[in-house]
């Protein structure tokens, strides 16, 4: 059973004290495939380093982070730039628009959001979307720039199911981590209306744990609880949503 985790910061400082040993743990429960979200020029070199250690499970993405939008911005708008046209990434990601901690740089988070999807279309990249107390914002700009071209995941998606709907209609697949387990997550009692060759699985980890571990810290390995509880909204087997929601991601990311 092959087990793609399409979102997860390996390289967090969370993860310091045993990464290679959490790592390992999620290999063994069948996880070979981690695609690994940037956040700013910062995490740059820890995400080039677990590439090296991993090469055969780890899959980079560039992107600059919504909330690491700050008044230097366009520098760091530059930097992905620069390393979108240095070497191969796999996506664009993590962008979109975050208004849950500060809403004064919304028009920043505007900007950097569309440039950095105008850029994944020159590459024919995937976008990885970020969207918290943003999803009008968000599709108001997918509204505008939608085309043959545009395609991606809405990441960690929370909304409700006309929001999924909405995001499906832009080509994006609906990237399905730990909330589908909280017993106030609420996608679980609408997800089994969106076919599941829209769904990819994520942990986000560190952030986001599912239940049972709800509150701890999130690792890829914890993606097991997710694949049961939709084992259980799709009536399939844990194998047959991970065979799936595997080829969902290849689907997306070209490998």
């Amino acid at each position: 059973m092959i087990i793609t985790d399409t979102h997860t910061h390996l390289y967090s400082e969370q993860f310091d004290a045993d990464r290679n040993e959490m790592i390992q743990r999620a290999l063994d429960a069948g996880v070979s495939r981690f695609f690994v979200p940037a956040i700013d020029s910062g995490y740059l070199s820890s995400m080039l380093d677990l590439e090296k250690s991993f090469p055969e499970n780890i899959f980079l993405m560039m992107g600059l982070h919504p909330t690491h939008v700050k008044e230097n911005f366009e520098e760091e708008l530059a930097f992905v730039k620069h390393w979108l046209d240095e070497r191969n990434f796999y996506a664009v990601g993590e962008i979109g628009i975050d208004l849950y901690w500060d809403k004064t740089l919304l028009k920043q988070q505007q900007i950097a959001f569309k440039t950095q999807i105008t850029w994944a279309k020159e590459k024919n990249l995937p976008i990885v979307i970020h969207c918290r107390d943003a999803f009008d914002e968000i599709f108001e700009i997918l509204e505008e720039v939608k085309d043959d071209q545009l395609f991606g995941i809405f990441h960690c998606f929370s909304g409700n199911l006309e929001q999924a709907k909405k995001a499906i209609s832009y080509n994006m697949k609906l990237g399905i981590g730990g909330i589908v387990t909280f017993k106030n997550g609420k996608i679980d009692q609408f997800l089994q209306e969106i076919p599941l060759e829209n769904i990819v699985l994520e942990t986000d980890a560190p952030y986001l744990a599912p239940t049972p571990f709800r509150g701890k810290r999130n690792e890829s390995s914890y993606i097991t609880k997710i694949l049961e509880k939709l084992a259980i909204i799709y009536e399939l087997s844990p194998q047959e949503i991970a065979a799936i929601t595997t080829q969902n991601s290849i689907s997306v990311f070209g490998i």
